[in-house]
């Protein structure tokens, strides 16, 4: 009878898969709200600077507007007005403007 009664206990005492489900759902939710759009923005930015060319009208992560007049391994050279030229790594440009951006600014 003890052991009866001790294998009860220590079957109900095991955790299951319904303890576990909670957190499985919380892993699935964050994965598609949080890291996987994380994922996609990181890859179109990579894409995107990779492409980049001479001519192109960009934005910086501190808000420069240029035109890409070199492009280097590290670093871009960026016409911000006329015969005004700086430099900033590759990473801070944020977005693609289209061409003639600048012009109506």
């Amino acid at each position: 009878m003890i052991s009866l009664a001790h294998a009860q206990t220590a079957a109900s005492s095991t955790p299951g898969f319904e303890q576990f489900l909670p957190l499985i759902i919380i892993f699935v939710l964050f994965w598609f709200m949080l890291i996987r759009p994380q994922m996609k923005r990181a890859k179109d930015q990579k894409k995107m600077l990779a492409e980049l060319s001479k001519g192109d009208e960009v934005v910086t992560a501190s808000g420069q507007v240029g035109k890409i007049v070199k492009i280097g391994e590290q670093f871009i050279s960026l016409e911000i007005a006329e015969g005004v030229i700086t430099h900033v790594q590759k990473q801070a440009i944020q977005t693609l403007l289209p061409k003639g951006t600048i012009k109506g600014l």
